[in-house]
């Protein structure tokens, strides 16, 4: 049951993304090594603004969610492919609505999915992963919000940061935990360092992080850290290396290491998880101009 046994180590995928114009191409990285990504194949269409929609088992990886091609209009669309192979994705159910711009974490069984943009409620969904269908109602989120990052451990799923929809559009630094094997509303962890939408986040079993995101016209390369068992504020871990700052790239995660691709550019850059410190080049990315593309992986911290 470890990433090495099935697919030599961790892999993440990098899915969609892309604002106005949309792409459906999935790209695929070995965590714990560098280098530039590979083609693993195709949502099944176009997908702009997932943001933080992917999740992912030790076996499948999914995306739910996002914009439309041309129109960039919402999908109510759940979507799976195993890690192991390459190929196109394969149709998995349906959300209860159409959304993008959602915010999904995992356990090694259940996805659970905060339900994103139009937020005209603050609901939460899950599936079980290892069976297919229509994602079901898990509980709420204190306030509808989108653009959030997301981390999870082995029990406990985090949603950080995003934009609010509460009659008007306010960037947040606040974050809420769950319990992802139960059902019910989130509950107050703690405030990030910076308010921001669209970041990138992952954590492994015990430490979460965050970096990039921002306001509309105002990035940051920043990355601040939690400790998932407990409550609080988050804390500095360090910078990005790269001077341009930048959202909404995807980040994947093994136990040791957390990849953030970046949104607007082509690159990628990681950090040892359980050190703090500034990030280091990791590789390039095919180009995912406007950001939004969910990422995965089978070795994150929700899979302990």
């Amino acid at each position: 049951d470890s990433p090495e046994q099935h697919t030599g180590g961790t892999r993440g995928l990098i899915m969609g993304g892309g604002h106005p114009n949309v792409t459906s191409t999935v790209r695929f990285i070995e965590v714990d090594t560098t280098g530039n990504d590979q083609t693993f194949g195709d949502l099944t269409a176009g997908t702009g603004r997932l943001v933080n929609a992917g999740f992912g088992s030790r076996t499948r990886g999914f995306a739910a969610g996002g914009g439309a091609p041309s129109t960039n209009s919402p999908t109510n669309v759940i979507q799976q492919h195993e890690f192991a192979s390459t190929g196109n994705f394969n149709d998995f159910g349906d959300l209860s609505s159409a959304r993008n711009e959602m915010s999904n974490l995992s356990d090694a069984t259940r996805g659970v999915m905060g339900m994103g943009y139009p937020a005209t409620n603050n609901g939460i969904e899950y599936i079980t992963m290892a069976s297919e269908g229509d994602s079901v109602d898990f509980g709420d989120m204190g306030v509808a919000t989108s653009g959030r990052g997301t981390m999870s451990s082995p029990t406990r799923g985090v949603m950080s940061s995003g934009e609010t929809h509460g009659g008007s559009f306010v960037i947040t630094n606040t974050m809420d935990y769950l319990t992802i094997s139960t059902l019910g509303n989130m509950t107050d962890f703690g405030d990030c360092v910076r308010a921001v939408r669209y970041p990138a986040a992952i954590a492994n079993a015990v430490r979460g992080v965050q970096a990039m995101g921002g306001s509309p016209n105002s990035f940051t390369n920043q990355i601040e850290f939690i400790t998932m068992a407990t409550l609080g504020d988050a804390q500095d871990f360090g910078d990005l290396v790269m001077s341009d700052n930048d959202y909404g790239g995807g980040c994947l995660g093994s136990p040791t290491r957390a990849v953030f691709c970046t949104g607007n550019y082509t690159h990628a850059n990681y950090i040892q998880i359980m050190t703090t410190g500034n990030a280091a080049d990791f590789g390039d990315i095919q180009d995912r101009q406007g950001g939004g593309a969910g990422g995965c992986s089978n070795g994150h911290g929700g899979l302990g």
